[in-house]
């Protein structure tokens, strides 16, 4: 085990981490976004970008790849435009890894950004308009501090999720060493190779990454939990 450790590239591991934190602060502000202009829509309006912003969750992550290629591909009009006029890739990059992980997670902040803008006391929101302040003030002083727990937990989650992508990276990104290539990938490709030891010990940091994203989650929820028989 010793010598596995030794001689491990520790670089997917940087990789995803990376990934996930991108992904994770992207994923964050644009799911606020989304839940808050959502919640504002009427039923039908909300039914029809609700499905479409959570589409991602559902479909396979290799489908979800091949749409993210269409539109990025140096060989599509969007991909062109992007390399032609910034000279921008997202094929066998860094950012299509921070692309793809950010398509993949983000529904998870969207749904936990609504369930908890949802279940805000819609007396704080009037007693801040009451009180002579914006909209956007009361937005961002009174609703997400309300909603506090339920964005907590979603950025766990979205976190966890980013950096556990393989599908979508995979189909866009692919599987670069030291440059693409993720955790999640780096486990695929010893499988391959029949090194069931190096792949045991990247199954087992995954592990702990996990368990750790699902602890913080329980401690924010229990935190709420106490408050709420405190109260």
């Amino acid at each position: 085990m010793m010598e596995i450790l030794q001689g491990l590239d520790w670089s997917p591991l940087w990789i995803s981490v990376k990934t996930g934190i991108v992904a994770t602060v992207l994923s964050f502000f644009l799911g606020i976004f989304a839940a808050r202009k959502v919640i504002s829509l009427g039923t039908k309006g909300k039914s029809v970008w609700d499905g479409l912003l959570t589409l991602p969750l559902v479909l396979p992550p290799t489908v979800a790849g091949f749409f993210l290629l269409l539109i990025f591909s140096r060989r599509r009009p969007f991909g062109i435009f992007l390399y032609d006029t910034f000279d921008i890739s997202a094929v066998h990059t860094w950012l299509g890894c921070i692309l793809a992980a950010t398509v993949i997670a983000f529904p998870l902040m969207y749904r936990n950004a609504r369930a908890a803008f949802e279940q805000i006391d819609i007396n704080l929101i009037h007693a801040g308009r009451t009180l002579g302040m914006s909209e956007m003030k009361i937005f961002w002083k009174v609703a997400v501090p309300a909603a506090g727990p339920g964005l907590a937990s979603g950025t766990v989650l979205t976190f966890a999720r980013a950096m556990g992508e393989y599908g979508a990276t995979s189909m866009l990104a692919g599987n670069i060493p030291g440059k693409t290539g993720t955790i999640s990938q780096k486990i695929a490709m010893v499988i391959q190779d029949g090194d069931y030891a190096t792949a045991g010990v990247w199954v087992v940091i995954v592990l702990v990454i996990a368990f750790a994203a699902v602890f913080v989650i329980n401690l924010i929820a229990g935190s709420k939990m106490k408050n709420i028989r405190r109260w």
